[in-house]
C-alpha cells in the first residue's frame, strides 16, 4: 500500500484498475490529534457513487479502517483532509486481503441484522469495557444508503462519526472497524435517508 500524509485540506488519490478485484481497504490515522476527512469513490470521469465524511477526536487511539467496494470497475479512491492545516493524517489504500476482507462477508452470518427504517430511525449497541474493537456493516437491498454512525463513550460524547451516502447499499455497503478503548462504548446508527430507504445494521465485536 502506498502511504501518503495529507496535511490540512489537500487531497490524495489512489488508482484501482483491476476489474477482477472488488474490495479496497482504506486506513487512516493521525499522531493523536483530531482527524477530519472525506472519502470518495470515483468510477469514470464524472461519477461518484459513494461519499463518506469521517471524524475522530484522536486518530491514534481511534483510527479509521474501512472497506470500499469498487463494483469490479476501474476506480479511484480520493481522501481529502477537511481539517485545518495543523491536523495532518496518514492514509493507506490497497486492495483488501484476508483476513480483513473476509470479515465483511462473514458478519451477517454471525449476528442478526437490525432493520432500521428511513426517516431518522436509530439503532444502538453498547459494548462492555473489555471489547477492544467493534465492526459495523450497513447495507440495503440495492437501494440508496444514507446513514450516520456515531461512536460514543458517554452520552453525547462523540469519539468517532461516519456519514455515508451511496446510490446502492449492496455494492457500496458501509463496513468499518473501530477501536473502542476507554470504558464502555456505544455504536449508534441513524438512517438519514427518506422513509422508503431502510437498511440493515450488523454490529458486533471483532
Amino acid at each position: 500500500a502506498d502511504q501518503q500524509r495529507p496535511p490540512g485540506q489537500p487531497r490524495r488519490t489512489w488508482q484501482f484498475p483491476d476489474i477482477n478485484q472488488e474490495l479496497v481497504e482504506v486506513d487512516m490515522t493521525s499522531d493523536g490529534r483530531p482527524m477530519y476527512a472525506d472519502v470518495q469513490l470515483w468510477i469514470g470521469p464524472d461519477w461518484t457513487p459513494m461519499t463518506m465524511k469521517t471524524y475522530s477526536y484522536d486518530g491514534y487511539k481511534r483510527p479509521l479502517k474501512c472497506i470500499i467496494g469498487t463494483r469490479n470497475k476501474q476506480a479511484t479512491i480520493e481522501v481529502k483532509n477537511t481539517g485545518s492545516y495543523e491536523l495532518p493524517i496518514t492514509c493507506t489504500a490497497a486492495y483488501a486481503k484476508p483476513p480483513f476482507s473476509d470479515l465483511r462477508n462473514e458478519l451477517p452470518s454471525k449476528v442478526e441484522g437490525a432493520y432500521v427504517e428511513g426517516g431518522g430511525a436509530v439503532h444502538s449497541v453498547t459494548f462492555d469495557p473489555t471489547v477492544e474493537q467493534a465492526q459495523i456493516l450497513l447495507k440495503t437491498d440495492l437501494r440508496q444508503l444514507n446513514a450516520k454512525v456515531e461512536v460514543l463513550n458517554a452520552p453525547n460524547n462523540y469519539k468517532q462519526t461516519f456519514e455515508i451516502f451511496t446510490n446502492n447499499g449492496v455494492l457500496n455497503s458501509l463496513y468499518v472497524v473501530v477501536d473502542t478503548p476507554q470504558a464502555s462504548n456505544t455504536v449508534r446508527v441513524r438512517n438519514i435517508a427518506p422513509l422508503e430507504f431502510p437498511f440493515r445494521a450488523y454490529i458486533s465485536e471483532v
